[in-house]
């Protein structure tokens, strides 16, 4: 629907949208999805493939890109992606989706940025965005708690941050936050399980909505692997995904 738009003036400031092939437009659903990579990789080009399987299920969906190590650390990467969601949000409407019905989702680093725009509300206030825009968020294998840092991946990301609390999913658990859905595989060794048990506790003791699902035998891509069609037998990602996102989105 709509290829390479630009949300900023970066080279990497640009997005795709996706649009589901029935249902009224107008009313669809809008899902912002950030793909993963460790901070430092990935190209919105290569996941149209699990945009296009989030549409068929009633989605408007917009896939950012966003900057990357070495050239930016964070926090730069949540600006850009707060900033693809202002952009979402100004959007949606002309390219047939509610606005109001807005949900984030990603995958493992992106999992990390749909979790700290949804939970801690100063990004997006930030990017211009209006408060409690966001009414629900997914997060496939997704690092939330990663304290102290002890890898070189979170160390080159995020060892520069004074505050390492402030830079933490689990820091922001309110009663208030957007619904979210957790989901991670038992066997996932690059992002431990514990990191979705973890926010999920924390969210629940909080007293907001959370749904948890830990995989047998999923290792770190196949949450996501199990939105396409091929994997799909492996475990139920995508329907309880979108149905929980539409439920909370209304």
């Amino acid at each position: 629907m709509a290829r390479g738009a630009s949300y900023g003036g970066h080279p990497r400031q640009k997005l795709d949208v996706y649009a589901p092939s029935q249902g009224e437009a107008g009313e669809w659903p809008v899902l912002a999805f950030f793909y993963g990579g460790a901070w430092n990789s990935g190209r919105r080009a290569d996941y149209g493939w699990a945009a296009r399987a989030l549409a068929a299920q009633g989605f408007l969906v917009v896939v950012p890109d966003y900057r990357l190590y070495p050239e930016v650390r964070y926090p730069a990467f949540l600006e850009d992606a707060a900033l693809a969601v202002r952009w979402t949000t100004e959007h949606a409407a002309a390219l047939g989706g509610d606005p109001a019905r807005l949900s984030l989702a990603g995958h493992s680093a992106g999992a990390y940025i749909a979790a700290m725009l949804a939970l801690d509300p100063s990004w997006l206030a930030s990017a211009g965005v209006a408060p409690g825009a966001v009414k629900a968020f997914a997060g496939l294998s997704g690092p939330y708690a990663f304290l102290p840092l002890d890898g070189p991946i979170t160390t080159r990301t995020f060892g520069h941050v004074e505050n390492l609390p402030a830079t933490q999913p689990t820091s922001f658990a309110r009663a208030d936050a957007p619904a979210a859905f957790l989901a991670t595989g038992e066997g996932d060794t690059t992002v431990r399980p514990r990191n979705t048990r973890k926010l999920a506790k924390a969210l629940r003791e909080a007293g907001a909505t959370v749904e948890e699902q830990v995989y047998p035998g999923l290792d770190h891509a196949a949450p996501l692997l199990a939105l396409s069609r091929s994997f799909r037998r492996k475990a139920p990602v995508l329907v309880r995904v979108t149905d929980f996102l539409k439920v909370q989105t209304g």
